[in-house]
């Protein structure tokens, strides 16, 4: 089967290592192609050029490679709609149509959902305009939940210490700071508890769970300075014992799937709940029409299923035909290298030496590089993820910073305690 996927990062560079170990990429006929891929994706696939926003473009490249699956990676072509595009052009797509992928494109249409289904999450108020967000801000107390309602690339979310601090990040965001994505706005209640992330197969009926994870959004150690798009991850997450992974799946994911199928948008591809684990249980923090970055590079790491085989059933309806997705009893940790400056300005076109990597430790996934001539270098904030895989967190750890400290990168830098938490708890139970 030829395969087409779509998009360029970390996440993606993740799934195409995993992919081109699929039955489905087998034959010496079939053809796996990447739009626009990167130096790492190159290793697995073609890249070619291909506007994801150009709908007729990608279809008329499916028709003419014959593509039998095309894996959307990114948000933003789901939630303009590319899928139901190639979809009506007879294409077999993993990922949600517009109408599901609403999930992640709008803040408060989940927390809408949520509503009518009885899921539990934080209380809310929408606001339209800087005048009633200001005044719903009497309806919380600090700390501050503010959230653009429409992608933000992952940093539309703000956590106000103080009323004044609130105030001042609202006006940033009606006034553009976030772009569309900050027409409206979200205010929730402030959760306590630990994060983690729970993933789900599913084609609108059958759902299959495919491993948690705990992201690391801090831009600094000990979880300080801003939030990014997320600077490591780990899986599994065991703060999810298996009694809360039966919880997600009954209370949050299921009845999910069950009302979009039930108010006619059925979602198909990976959900991804980011969760809350409060004393009451856990509570639904946001939806992901798409795996998540960096959590993806461990998820896949630990994934020993046929990924494009999976892939392919959800497309195809027929999730309920495969076997629950096995997974490695083994820990997977994955660390992001930025660009200085990230998350705000980074500095782009520093060189980058790999050279030095033992393969057999570590797999490096290259989120924003380039090459110019025989010199990789930075073309992102977040430019590679580091990572490697152990009995233990800890064990990962220690092998993801080894191959770290042998990437000869000096305009980049890593937070130096992804995991923490899970490594704390090991020394202690050991």
């Amino acid at each position: 089967m030829n395969i087409l996927l779509l998009g360029s990062g970390g996440r993606e560079h993740a799934l195409a290592w995993k992919l081109a170990q699929s039955r489905l990429l087998s034959r010496e006929e079939d053809r796996f192609y990447a739009a626009p891929g990167n130096p790492g994706i190159a290793e697995h696939a073609t890249c070619v050029d291909l506007d994801a926003r150009d709908h007729a473009a990608v279809l008329a490249f499916c028709e003419e490679r014959r593509i039998g699956l095309v894996v959307i990676g990114p948000e933003a072509p789901l939630v303009d709609g590319l899928a139901d595009s190639l979809r009506g052009g007879g294409v077999a797509v993993f990922g949600p149509s517009k109408a599901a992928a609403r999930l992640e494109g709008s803040k408060a249409f989940t927390k809408e959902l949520c509503e009518r289904a009885g899921i539990p999450t934080a209380g809310y108020v929408r606001a339209g305009s800087l005048e009633a967000a200001t005044a719903a801000l009497d309806r919380f107390t600090a700390p501050f939940v503010l959230k653009a309602d429409g992608l933000a690339a992952g940093k539309g979310v703000v956590i106000a210490q103080t009323r004044e601090e609130a105030e001042t990040a609202l006006a940033d965001m009606f006034g553009g700071q976030f772009g569309a994505a900050g027409a409206e706005v979200v205010i929730e209640e402030f959760l306590e508890g630990e994060e983690a992330s729970f993933f789900a197969l599913t084609d609108g009926a059958t759902i299959l769970p495919c491993g948690t994870a705990q992201d690391h959004k801090r831009v600094g150690d000990g979880d300080t300075g801003p939030n990014t798009g997320g600077m490591g991850a780990y899986s599994p997450a065991k703060v999810l014992t298996p009694t809360l992974h039966g919880e997600v799946l009954k209370r949050i994911i299921a009845p999910t799937v069950r009302a979009m199928a039930d108010e006619g948008m059925p979602y198909s591809g990976v959900l991804y709940a980011g969760l809350m684990l409060t004393e009451e249980g856990p509570k639904l923090i946001e939806y992901n029409a798409r795996f998540g970055d960096p959590e993806c590079q461990v998820l896949m790491m630990r994934m020993e299923s046929d990924l494009g085989e999976l892939m392919l059933a959800c497309a195809e309806n027929r999730l309920g035909t495969c076997d629950p997705v096995r997974r490695s009893p083994r820990s997977a940790l994955t660390v992001v290298m930025a660009a200085r400056g990230y998350p705000g300005a980074p500095e782009k076109g520093g060189a980058i030496d790999l050279g030095k990597i033992d393969g057999d430790k570590a797999k490096v996934f290259h989120a924003g590089t380039r090459r110019d001539g025989g010199t990789l270098r930075a073309n992102g904030g977040r430019v590679l993820n580091v990572t490697a895989m152990g009995d233990t967190v800890g064990e990962a750890q220690a092998a993801a910073y080894a191959a770290i400290d042998a990437i000869d990168f000096p305009d980049g830098f890593c937070r130096r305690d992804i995991g923490w938490r899970e490594v704390e708890r090991e020394g202690k139970a050991g």
